[in-house]
């Protein structure tokens, strides 16, 4: 599967955009597009009308800052929509996707999951939401029926994606599925900007499309998002229901991956949390987060 193109992002955040939203009259005339026409928008952007059609089909060579961030300005992006929609901008017009290696987590980031301990949930993730590491709440949390010991092993690593939209049982953990659901693949679009000739990346992408309706609907509604703070909703299986916060942290070494960290929303979460850090600590265990790579399940 080939990954997102300017145009097409162009088209789809045009759609959204309605001429009420940019002071434009209609006079009640009906219209043939959902949003902005193209020489609405090229007019409003300060382009010619042939140079914005050439630019949504893909013919008109590299766009230049001024005329991207005056597009960005119309179709009402915010700063992450505005830094994907630079980064397919520099995208060649023809490119070969590579297969990257596996990733490794720096040890840095090892070190400080390790520090946690198994009192606070965490995770690590890679580029494309593999899980690279995790301690034993984090684990037990969002994916306990996951083998723990999978993310050593770069072939069977879980991969959050795959299991939030091919996974019944991870659809069934998450009472706000719906509105994470929209948070990962917008995030995941962010990343496919990021990196357009990530072959991986474009093989999971083509399988989520194919294998999930949810995922494809999603997909074609063009969001991009990052994902640094928010709140999840859990059904437990073993502690019942868990209001969760999950904040982000990167570190500079490795900006690709990140520790997911989960906190208590409020006073029974954080009691249903203790209970599963009590369970966790209960069994047996041969396997820290500090001491290499992680763990993962079968896609």
């Amino acid at each position: 599967m080939e990954l997102e193109r300017l145009g097409a992002y162009l088209k789809t955040r045009r759609h959204r955009v309605t001429p009420a939203d940019v002071g434009l009259r209609t006079y009640g005339t009906a219209r043939r597009v959902p949003g902005l026409r193209r020489e609405e928008l090229a007019q409003l952007a300060g382009v010619s009308v042939g140079y914005y059609t050439r630019l949504e089909q893909g013919q008109a060579g590299t766009a230049s800052r001024q005329v991207l961030n005056a597009l960005a300005d119309v179709l009402r992006l915010d700063p992450t929509e505005t830094a994907h929609l630079h980064n397919l901008a520099r995208q060649p017009t023809t490119s070969r996707l590579v297969r990257p290696r596996p990733e490794r987590p720096h040890q840095r980031v090892l070190s400080l999951l390790a520090s946690l301990g198994d009192s606070t949930p965490a995770v690590v993730l890679g580029r494309r939401g593999d899980v690279l590491a995790w301690n034993r709440t984090g684990h037990a949390l969002v994916a306990e029926h996951v083998d723990f010991t999978a993310p050593h092993e770069p072939a069977r690593r879980p991969s959050v994606p795959r299991m939030f939209f091919l996974d019944p049982l991870t659809q069934d953990l998450h009472r706000n599925w719906g509105e994470l659901a929209r948070i990962h693949v917008a995030y995941l679009r962010l990343t496919a900007g990021r990196y357009p000739t990530d072959a991986r990346l474009a093989e999971l992408i083509g399988e989520l499309a194919m294998r999930s309706r949810d995922f494809a609907g999603l997909w074609a509604e063009g969001d991009v998002a990052d994902c640094t703070v928010g709140a999840m909703h859990l059904r437990h299986p073993t502690v019942g229901d868990v209001d969760v916060d999950y904040q982000v942290w990167l570190q500079p070494d490795s900006p690709d991956h990140r520790l997911e960290v989960y906190t208590p929303h409020d006073t029974a979460s954080a009691d249903a949390l203790r209970l599963l850090s009590d369970q966790v600590a209960a069994k047996p265990h041969a396997w820290s987060p500090g001491a290499g790579t992680a763990a993962t399940p079968a896609r």
